[in-house]
């Protein structure tokens, strides 16, 4: 009976393993490569999609931002002017957030393009320079600060030494949660708890779990690499950028690679009609590649 019982849970355990893993000839189509949209950029960052599934990103030298009509594969202008916007992320309501470094400032922008400042420092310093933002379903949001001194900048003087993981909640009440050697890319699930943190400098992925309104577990290492930006699918793999964009399962074990004919790929988000087709910012151009995964939601 022992034996039985014992068989029986390794069979359980491994039955559990293979649910946490993902094939990934299922995952994406064989032959398919990344077809390029537009290359007319500087330095593209930071997609990010609508409820419609349509994509936005930066063009940060430039001072613009553009989005990617799914429909027409079109890129179309939005917004001139954006405080050197980079990384963004659509807030629960809707509202595209950004962080715009010029400033050191976070913005709360409509799609009729009216823009709030949200955030201009930490206990009275200015911020090093908002790089990436995730926000949750509780009207709250977590960003990273780093510091990339940009040629732009005019008058800068660094005001905060350590660069650093925060949560701004609903109320407008800051919190230092964690710091890195640079804190760059992030991505969250709520159906997940999962907060994903690149360290790149260190070379370096973690992985939090969401515990509540702004509070976390302490971090723990997904994997030996670093990122510039991040995505999840539905499944919980984690896309990560750099050489092109890196693919790891759940359990931070590499599945794939999206090789894409550019010096450096920043960051990636899933979008279209079916929320299924993965849009790469990469350099002075951006991309699209058709999956069989979905992004989560």
């Amino acid at each position: 009976m022992k034996n039985i019982f014992k068989i029986s849970m390794i069979g359980l355990v491994f039955a559990l393993v293979n649910c946490q893993s993902v094939n990934y000839s299922k995952m994406f189509y064989e032959g398919v490569q990344p077809e390029m949209v537009s290359d007319k950029f500087s330095f593209t960052e930071g997609p990010s999609a609508d409820k419609e599934g349509n994509v936005y990103f930066t063009d940060q030298p430039n001072d613009k931002i553009y989005y990617w009509d799914w429909k027409s594969n079109q890129v179309i202008e939005f917004l001139d002017k954006t405080g050197r916007a980079n990384g963004t992320h659509f807030d629960k309501d809707g509202y595209l957030i950004t962080c715009s470094d010029d400033q050191g400032e976070i913005w709360k922008i409509s799609k009729d393009k009216k823009v709030e400042v949200l955030l201009k420092g930490f206990e009275g310093k200015r911020l090093n320079g908002p790089n990436d933002v995730w926000n949750d379903e509780l009207g709250g949001m977590y960003f990273t600060d780093p510091l990339y001194e940009r040629d732009y900048w005019t008058g800068f003087k660094q005001e905060i030494q350590h660069k650093s993981l925060y949560y701004r909640d609903k109320t407008g009440k800051v919190t230092k949660l964690d710091t890195f050697t640079q804190p760059n890319g992030i991505v969250g699930s709520e159906k997940l708890k999962k907060l994903y943190i690149s360290d790149i400098d260190a070379g370096k992925t973690y992985v939090y779990d969401i515990l509540g309104e702004g509070k976390l577990s302490e971090k723990k290492l997904f994997c030996e690499m670093g990122s510039d930006g991040m995505e999840l699918d539905k499944h919980g793999n984690l896309y990560l950028t750099g050489d092109g964009v890196h693919v790891f399962s759940r359990l931070g074990k590499k599945i794939y690679h999206i090789s894409i004919p550019e010096k450096w790929t920043s960051n990636v988000a899933f979008g279209g009609k079916n929320n299924n087709i993965l849009f790469i910012t990469a350099s002075k151009s951006v991309y699209t590649f058709p999956t069989r995964v979905r992004g989560i939601k």
